[in-house]
């Protein structure tokens, strides 16, 4: 009977600890939301301004977050982070664009968070060079992020649609070169990702300045402030942002603000925060790029029927500008 009294004395006594850890253990940091852009250039690679010029601008304009990603350079953060970083506040995420080639096509894969600088690799095919380029960003220790694919036509939902561990995909880029829109028998980025997600690809959406022109201003210039992501974190830092991007708590603009997001088991709920006069048009999108439901609530909601694969939705706005929020997957 000795042993049996001793194994409940001490199941007891550790009940006991867990109830006063339970009492005195702080509760979990209750998660913001920060804004942030993935995709912005400096004089380290083809851009106008120094990389402390473009930090400036996106902190004095509210940002909460940056990754400067010149081409083939790795720009290291720490200095930068001491003159500009604020916790809390603001705070830069090193970052790199992998910048290949499949012959005259650009490939262009971006890496959020690299360990050291990863250089570019060819492959046999479009499809091939975009792989070898994710492995060596996986390598890194980054995330990799599929950019901009119809600048030069260079890659199809076909060739993304063969890639592994590929984590992000641009589906909306602010230079005015990249036919965001397709054309002439190529797919609009809208198109093309969903093509990318009926093909059994979890590959989250995102949307970046891609800036390269901070001293000169205009329609055809590269300017900076028209795509971000608005990612929810406990914390600003490296690991919590990145963390939240990979598991795809964030949403993607150019322009429309959302006050709320859940991405629930069977339920998708945006609550929108309009602009002076703004209205709003929500598509709730499904398999092979089809309007499942349509809703011009203020705060649209869309529950699963059970038959869907995924569910993601684009909020225009009567401004002319979109929020896309990621898929909820079955």
């Amino acid at each position: 009977m000795r042993p049996s009294n001793t194994i409940i004395r001490t199941s007891a006594a550790a009940l006991a600890l867990a109830a006063l850890w339970a009492v005195a253990s702080p509760a979990a940091p209750e998660k913001r939301w920060f804004k942030g852009n993935l995709h912005t250039h400096t004089l380290n690679s083809d851009g106008d301004a120094t990389p402390s010029e473009v930090t400036s601008w996106y902190r004095e304009h509210k940002y909460n977050f940056l990754v400067l990603t010149d081409h083939n350079y790795l720009t290291t953060v720490e200095g930068l982070n001491a003159v500009h970083g604020a916790p809390g506040k603001f705070t830069l995420i090193p970052g790199e664009e992998v910048t290949s080639s499949f012959g005259k096509l650009p490939i262009h894969v971006n890496a959020f968070g690299p360990e050291s600088l990863i250089e570019p690799l060819k492959g046999a095919s479009v499809a091939e060079t975009i792989q070898n380029n994710v492995n060596a960003i996986r390598a890194a220790k980054a995330l990799a992020s599929l950019n901009h694919p119809n600048f030069g036509w260079a890659a199809t939902s076909k060739d993304i649609a063969q890639v592994k561990d590929l984590s992000f995909f641009e589906v909306y880029n602010g230079h005015p070169e990249v036919n965001n829109q397709g054309g002439g028998g190529f797919e609009s980025l809208d198109e093309m990702w969903d093509a990318i997600l009926t093909a059994g690809k979890r590959v989250r959406g995102i949307a970046v300045d891609d800036a390269h022109h901070f001293k000169t201003i205009g329609k055809s210039s590269s300017n900076p402030g028209r795509g971000w992501v608005v990612v929810r974190a406990a914390e600003l830092d490296k690991q919590n942002i990145l963390g939240a991007l990979a598991a795809g708590d964030f949403y993607a603009s150019n322009g429309v603000v959302l006050k709320d997001l859940d991405l629930l088991a069977k339920e998708l709920r945006i609550t929108t925060q309009p602009r002076t006069n703004e209205k709003f048009r929500t598509y709730f999108i499904g398999a092979g790029g089809k309007v499942l439901q349509i809703s011009t609530d203020v705060n649209p909601t869309y529950t699963m029927k059970g038959n869907e694969t995924y569910v993601r939705a684009r909020v225009d706005s009567s401004y002319g500008d979109s929020a896309w929020t990621q898929p909820l997957f079955r």
